[in-house]
């Protein structure tokens, strides 16, 4: 269920354009707009999924999901090598409350901490 004032919900509704680069109806990926590597994704659920720990059970289908087609987004943005990163909470840097999993890749990362 779409949230009306979030805008990942807005990004997938269509109302607030962006450069799509998966989309199979239950999860879309687009580029971040403050890319934090080379090739910086965003992999979003269509469901609003606020917090993993206090979602429904099809919010979390629709999270786990997310995970089982990164891979192949990133094989087809040209990724051998990549990064998986969830933030959950604003303590942890999640900035837009609706679960999204960053793909990071296109240089060596560096050590995480």
């Amino acid at each position: 269920m779409a949230e009306l004032d979030c805008i990942f919900c807005k990004i997938g509704g269509g109302e607030i354009p962006s450069e799509r680069v998966f989309d199979d109806g239950v999860a879309f990926a687009i580029r971040d707009i403050a890319p934090k590597a080379p090739v910086h994704l965003l992999v979003i659920p269509f469901a609003h999924v606020e917090a993993l720990e206090s979602t429904t059970d099809g919010g979390q289908l629709a999270s786990a999901h997310c995970l089982e087609v990164a891979p192949g987004i990133a094989t087809s943005a040209g990724l051998e090598s990549y990064r998986l990163v969830v933030n959950q909470g604003a303590d942890a840097g999640q900035e837009v409350s609706h679960f999204h999993l960053h793909i990071l890749g296109g240089r060596r990362l560096g050590a995480m901490g």
